[in-house]
């Protein structure tokens, strides 16, 4: 038997290196910044934190460089109600960096060195199966070698483990893997990406989901920014609105919808108020800046909510 709500997650964990700016450079322009901030950030971490912070029973598959950042993120990790025994220091290896541009209106431009991220490799998968066997659900991105995804979705997909997939960034997907998830929560762009139909209404996004469920996955829950979520189950679709606040940078919005959202599947909300607990996450994240530190608690999801009725 299944213990309640175990999730493993599996992916990148990078330290962001943040630079505010009124508008973005062109090439060749220099501009000044007026915030600067390191935080801790990248996919998988920044999903497995919102999952933790937000009441999840959580494991964290991941690799750190072997340097003074990886340590500090690790007890960070931890601090966040999250097992940290199976991520990895690699040797020789700095820890994953992103560098983020963002402007007045909260957009982001990112560029990434994948450092330690790239050595997540198959053989470390291997070892953590019996953790991916009894999990009720696995989460993962795509910020991790493609491999080492495959290999865990098989592992999940074998043992009855529910598979989800943030497919982001955006890239093309094999078949095979999109045949073996259960949930994808893919933004516009990702939908695309996988589907070739470009999503910018709902009847878009409607087709969109179509296309992934033809290719075997039963619940496809396109995130579409301010407009809220397109969530369909077995074919049929719905738009799920999201809360109305004042961004200040959207940063890690999306991994906290998806990581606040595994919490409340796991405590078997019915999809409608899943989705609604992951909108308030993020509705909360994007009033803060910084990745990790804009994630917020379980009592401030709640306290959100109850403000909403």
């Amino acid at each position: 038997m299944k213990n309640t709500g175990n999730l493993v997650v599996l992916g990148s964990i990078n330290a962001d290196h943040i630079l505010n700016l009124d508008a973005f450079p062109t090439p060749g322009e220099t501009v000044t910044g007026h915030h600067y901030q390191v935080a801790f950030g990248g996919k998988g971490a920044n999903q497995a934190v919102a999952a933790g912070r937000s009441g999840a029973k959580i494991a964290f598959i991941a690799c750190t460089g072997d340097d003074d950042i990886g340590e500090r993120i690790r007890k960070q990790l931890a601090c966040d109600n999250i097992d940290v025994a199976p991520v990895r220091a690699v040797k020789d290896e700095s820890t994953g960096v992103a560098l983020i541009f963002v402007n007045a209106e909260g957009e982001n431009v990112i560029g990434i060195h994948a450092g330690a991220n790239a050595a997540l490799l198959p053989a470390q998968v291997a070892d953590e199966q019996a953790r991916i066997a009894s999990a009720d659900a696995l989460l993962m991105q795509l910020e991790s070698p493609l491999e080492s995804v495959m290999a865990a979705a098989k592992i999940a997909h074998q043992n009855k483990t529910t598979v989800v997939l943030n497919p982001a960034p955006a890239r093309a997907l094999p078949d095979e893997l999109l045949a073996l998830v259960d949930i994808i929560t893919p933004n516009e762009t990702e939908a695309e990406k996988l589907t070739g139909i470009r999503v910018t209404n709902d009847d878009d996004a409607a087709k969109a989901a179509q296309a992934l469920h033809a290719k075997g996955i039963d619940s496809v829950i396109i995130t579409l920014g301010s407009r809220g979520v397109w969530a369909s189950q077995q074919g049929k679709g719905q738009r799920v609105a999201g809360f109305r606040v004042k961004a200040v940078d959207t940063i890690a919005a999306g991994d906290t919808f998806n990581g606040a959202l595994m919490t409340a599947l796991l405590e078997d909300k019915p999809l409608p108020e899943a989705l609604r607990f992951a909108h308030a996450a993020a509705a909360i994240a994007v009033t803060r800046k910084g990745a990790q530190p804009s994630v917020p608690w379980r009592e401030e999801i709640d306290e959100f909510l109850r403000q909403q009725r």
